[in-house]
């Protein structure tokens, strides 16, 4: 069966499926209308969170019930910048949904990273800046991916589109989203339309130092004191099957590399459990210093050692392998272990 995806935003022609009207009856409505949920990808980071409170605005506005949530806790940073727009947080998704309920996604699209059933449910929009994953559906569906540093972007393009005014709150979300994805536009993921969007959103958002702001930001995201080590190792962390494999790749962007790093054996605790709890092939974890935009990547275990050394070309010591320049995931990482594992198969 040939799956096709729409990208026309046109409210008329999503729900027209008289079979999965049959098959998926809509158990919540709301106004006469089924709610759609909006969320992010699982470990939530500040995009995924922003971006699922803009995009529900966005559906509202089209006359569509949407309702944003989470798949996670918050971290630091996204707690500074909904403290500052004075927005409450997403409410958890709940843990049960029925079959064949309404679905968007944000700032995702594999289901590895998503909510649990999400094959279950009916994805009817997705806005993404990652790779296209394993999305299938049973209708065609509104899919918007551009290959720009963060989904914020794309939102802020769509706001444009539809000529819809954004208000003071709404776009402070928004800027924070792509400052906080694109290191302030010093991650390679970086493009022109990150760069044009945020100058667009400033004066509504009413930032006076964009560098003050950022610094702010990430000073918040630093903070890491609090925290155990298992909490920061699921702070920014992912999943991805490579060859059949699954593998989990975390991240963490700060200030003060050290700190972590000085905390490495506690970090190997955490890495195990969850390499075994999950069966996982193996995982990688790499603290990403935000100043001189270097990655240390913790190597486990043999496995990941090979991997590593093979796949980026780099030498390990004391389980650390300084992967240099390459801090992006989404744009170094991940390619690096794809092109390994095509390369090996």
């Amino acid at each position: 069966m040939k799956y096709t995806f729409s990208t026309n935003h046109s409210n008329n022609t999503l729900f027209t499926n008289t079979f999965l009207k049959q098959k998926f009856p809509l158990r919540k409505t709301i106004n006469n209308q089924s709610q759609i949920y909006v969320f992010g990808h699982r470990n939530p980071d500040t995009d995924a969170i922003t971006s699922a409170l803009v995009y529900a605005d966005f559906l509202r506005r089209k006359k569509i019930n949407a309702k944003a949530y989470r798949l996670g806790d918050l971290n630091n940073e996204t707690k500074f910048v909904l403290k500052r727009a004075g927005m409450k947080p997403p409410d958890m998704l709940p843990s049960y949904l029925a079959a064949g309920t309404a679905v968007a996604l944000v700032d995702h699209n594999e289901s590895q990273q998503s909510m649990e059933n999400l094959k279950m449910m009916r994805v009817t929009y997705v806005v993404d800046h990652h790779r296209l994953g394993d999305l299938t559906t049973l209708e065609p569906i509104y899919l918007r991916l551009e290959p720009v540093g963060c989904t914020a972007t794309i939102l802020t393009k769509l706001y444009r589109e539809n000529k819809f005014r954004i208000n003071q709150n709404i776009a402070l979300l928004l800027v924070s989203a792509i400052l906080s994805d694109t290191l302030h536009f010093r991650s390679p993921t970086t493009t022109d339309d990150d760069r044009l969007m945020v100058n667009y959103l400033l004066p509504i958002a009413k930032i006076d130092s964009v560098e003050t702001y950022a610094n702010q930001m990430f000073t918040a995201k630093s903070d890491l004191n609090s925290y155990t080590m298992r909490e920061i190792l699921f702070l920014d962390y992912k999943t991805f099957i490579f060859n059949n494999q699954l593998w989990g790749v975390g991240v963490v962007e700060t200030f003060y590399p050290n700190n972590t790093l000085a905390r490495k054996d506690e970090l190997f605790e955490a890495m195990i459990d969850e390499k075994k709890r999950s069966n996982l092939t193996g995982i990688l974890f790499s603290v990403i210093d935000i100043v001189n935009l270097r990655n240390y990547m913790i190597i486990l275990g043999e496995t990941e050692k090979f991997i590593v050394q093979k796949a980026f070309n780099v030498n390990v010591q004391d389980r650390i392998a300084d992967l240099g320049s390459r801090i992006s995931r989404k744009k170094d990482i991940v390619p690096s272990l794809e092109r390994y594992f095509k390369n090996s198969n």
